[in-house]
């Protein structure tokens, strides 16, 4: 079922002279701008992306992938019942969150016909208590009624692979390991791990050698200004 974010999120897309909801072909697209399809996709990218390498044959397309840095959580009694008790959740997603979608996207992105806009978002969802019977003995067991848009916090637009080096430290030596990586976004090792690689995968970066057993990258292409 559709949620309000989406809903709210197809909104602001619906510039003057788009149409929402409309067949085409085989797909269903969420918003028709005069100039291009608009896809919003709250969910993974993953489940979109046959979908969009076809629309790309013939059609520019915006992806809109949400990233949320910031989550009410707003308990019910029950489904559909009053609010509980609201409180804001400590997990907080960053832009760098989207290279565990791109992992996934790295054979559609970029395109020439392809842009992909990542707005950073505070949402509120709405939960009640339970599962069902199999999953009664958990006690922080809940579903999820909706989630609504609260406001967009910022836009981060990409359409090449330079547009991608924007998200590199300045301080990275030539060339870089993870590590490096790692140090100059203060994440953790992992999380820069998967970010080489969709950056080499969408011709960002490229491998060089290894030095002591890590990969080391130079970039392919400058800096989007």
């Amino acid at each position: 079922m559709e949620t309000s974010l989406h809903r709210q999120l197809k909104c602001l897309y619906a510039i003057p002279g788009s149409l929402v909801e409309q067949k085409l072909g085989r797909f269903r697209i969420d918003v028709v701008q005069p100039d291009r399809l608009v896809e919003i996709q709250v969910a993974s990218l993953t489940a979109i992306r046959d979908k969009i390498a076809v629309l790309l044959k013939k059609h520019r397309v915006l992806v809109v992938k949400p990233i949320v840095v910031r989550k009410h959580l707003v308990k019910l009694g029950r489904a559909g019942g009053k609010v509980v008790s609201r409180r804001l959740s400590p997990k907080k997603q960053t832009l760098l969150d989207m290279f565990d979608e791109l992992v996934h996207f790295t054979r559609v992105f970029p395109h020439r016909r392809l842009t992909l806009e990542v707005p950073l978002i505070e949402i509120e969802e709405l939960r009640f208590p339970g599962h069902g019977r199999r999953r009664r003995w958990r006690l922080n067991d809940h579903q999820v009624e909706d989630q609504r848009l609260i406001e967009v916090v910022g836009v981060h637009e990409f359409r090449t692979a330079g547009d991608l080096c924007r998200l590199l430290p300045t301080t990275l030596p030539c060339p870089f390991h993870t590590g490096h990586l790692s140090e100059g976004l203060g994440v953790e090792r992992w999380i820069a791990q998967r970010m080489a690689y969709c950056l080499r995968e969408m011709g960002a970066v490229k491998s060089v050698g290894k030095l002591r057993g890590a990969w080391l990258y130079e970039q392919s292409v400058k800096k989007a200004a």
